[in-house]
Parts: structure tokens; sequence; C-alpha cells
């Protein structure tokens, strides 16, 4: 290689120009000259394959996909899909791991229906219990007859995310929310504990009925900001989820009876099986009966085995599985970000 850059700078062309054409740089000749040597490549075999300390084995890759593609996890991202592993005591790989392999598979479509939406924030509220902070509101389901519907009342519990109350009625008024909610109320042993429940401005939300009950049970009601539109965002995320998830019917419910009865299928599903992004990916079930703490210590200790067994597969610390302490409905930007500033510190 010295050689022909020589004979190029001898027929006139300039050194950089002749290095740059065999990609390297005067410094690099310069040194070649120096050490007395003519070499063909003076570089270090650059074309050889570097292999990884992390990288997963062929046989590793084909079982993350075996196991991406089962029938239970096939419509579940990774991020739901690496949690529920770790509650079976397995760990086979880090969610950007699964990520990174089903798309090189092209297999990272999105596995629900739609893109999570983005939503606007209510009043701050923080909860740090169960049975503290309620949101709740009313979503339309189509019925086989044009220009009717159904409504589903929904009430969620904020801090663990559970559906403490629905209902799915023919009409939607202030007094068929209050007996859904004097149903949650009495199910779940609220008494007389301070409770906050938020919704929109809707007229049901308002209605002279439900708020007499309110005020009856010393219930605290909590309203969204007015003139701003689409800021419950808990219940709307629950929507969100029942009409998105991969069981909801395509076509129209024909009658209340059916629908109540995929509604109780879906309130089943949630409650009970849905890992919850928002809360280190339990169930709210598990959450609301404060079995949480177990289930991400022994998540905690499942990492910890997997890094021991493979170091040289981990960078930092392990993921965190620190139980979330306490929600906010919508909390101020400064509060916010210290929220998130924690959280990447905890991280």
């Amino acid at each position: 290689m010295t050689v022909l850059i020589q004979q190029a700078c001898e027929a006139g062309a300039r050194l950089e120009r002749a290095c740059a054409v065999l990609e390297i740089s005067p410094r690099t000749l310069q040194r070649w000259r120096e050490e007395g040597e003519v070499k063909a490549d003076g570089r270090q075999v650059a074309a050889q394959e570097r292999t990884s300390a992390n990288r997963l084995s062929e046989a590793e890759r084909q079982h993350l996909l075996e196991v991406a593609n089962r029938p239970e996890f096939v419509s579940k991202p990774p991020s739901q899909i690496v949690p529920t592993l770790a509650d079976q005591g397995a760990y086979l790989a880090s969610e950007s791991s699964f990520y990174r392999l089903l798309r090189a598979e092209k297999q990272l479509a999105h596995r629900g229906k739609a893109k999570a939406p983005a939503h606007s924030r209510p009043q701050p509220l923080v909860a740090s219990g169960p049975s503290q902070v309620w949101s709740w509101d009313i979503t339309y389901l189509a019925t086989t007859v044009m220009g009717m519907f159904f409504y589903l009342y929904l009430i969620l519990d904020v801090f663990s995310r559970k559906i403490v109350g629905w209902e799915v009625y023919a009409e939607q008024t202030s007094e068929l929310a209050e007996v859904v909610f004097r149903k949650a109320h009495l199910r779940e042993g609220v008494g007389t504990r301070e409770l906050v429940l938020h919704s929109d401005n809707g007229s049901p939300m308002k209605g002279a009925t439900l708020l007499a009950t309110l005020q009856r049970l010393g219930v605290v009601p909590s309203f969204s900001r007015p003139s701003v539109s689409n800021d419950n965002p808990y219940s709307e995320a629950l929507f969100k989820t029942c009409k998105y998830h991969p069981g909801f019917p395509e076509k129209p419910f024909e009658n209340l009876e059916k629908a109540r009865h995929w509604v109780a299928g879906f309130v089943g599903w949630y409650n009970e099986e849905h890992r919850h992004s928002g809360i280190r990916f339990v169930t709210p079930g598990e959450r609301h009966r404060g079995e949480d703490q177990v289930i991400l210590e022994q998540r905690k200790a499942v990492y910890e085995a997997a890094k021991a067994k493979h170091p040289e597969r981990w960078s930092g610390d392990i993921r965190n599985w620190d139980r979330v302490e306490s929600v906010s409905l919508n909390p101020s930007k400064s509060d916010w970000a210290d929220a998130r500033k924690q959280t990447q510190n905890a991280a």
C-alpha cells in the first residue's frame, strides 16, 4: 500500500488525496514509514468480525422467537411478555433484546389495534393507597340499530387501576350513575374514609342525584377543567384498553345482555390478568390487595440471579422493580418533573 501511495505522489498526486483513496490518513502512513516497514496494509484487520460479549446465540434467538409467538404472547408487546416470564421464574432476555429481535424478523408491528392516545391533565390529586381517588366516565358502545348506543359506566381506582364499579345501560343519567357508584362504594367497603371521585363535566357527572349521594357519603367530587377536552386520562386510557382489546367484538352489540356479558369478561381480565405498565406490570387486582410488593421483590431476585449468571450481558443495574408508592392524577409541571427525575434516578 505504501508503494502505491509513493507511486501516485511521484506521478503528481497530492498525498492527502492518495491516502483518502486507500482510506487511511497521512498520519498513519507517516507512522508506518517511521517504523521502517513497507506494508501492504498496516491497519488492524477491520473486516474481522467482532462478537459482542452480550450477544445472544442463534439458539437463544430462535427460542425467544418461539416464546414471543406462543398463543399467550402473540398479541402482546415485549413490555408485557418480559414481566410475565419473570413471574414464572424465567428470564430469557431484556425487553430491548426482544424488540431488536422482533424488529429484525419484521414482527414488530403494533400488537394491539391502535397507538396510545395523548391525554390532557386534570387537577392535581395524589393517591397513596386504594380507595383514595377514583376516576369514572361513560363511553359509547355501538348497537345494531343505527344511531342507538349502549352506555358503559366504569369507575376506576387511580392508585391500583382496578375497575371497582361498572354497568351497561341503554341511557346515561345521573340516577344510573348514582346506582353504579353506590354499589361500588359499598362493595369496596369505603365507609367513612375520605374518597375523591374525579370525572369530566358531563351532565350525568354533575346531576343532582349523584352529587346528593356523594355529599351524604362524605365523598369529595372533582371535575376536569372547563373547556379542556380529554382531560380525564386514567378513565380515557381504560376505555382505550377496553375498545382495542383483541377480543373486542368487531360487530355492534345486539342487546344489553350480550354487551354486559362481554364487559364482565373484560373486567375480569383487566383486573386479574392484565399487567399494567403504570404500576410496574402487576395486575390491578394484585396491587389493590397489596400483593404487588412480594411479586416485585421476586422479580428483582430473578433479575439479580440472571445478572449474576451472565454479568457480561449487563451494562448497568438491573431493571427497576421498585413499587410505585403513589399515583398522581395530573400533577403540576414542577411535581411531574420531580417525579420523572426520581424515576430516572431509581432506574
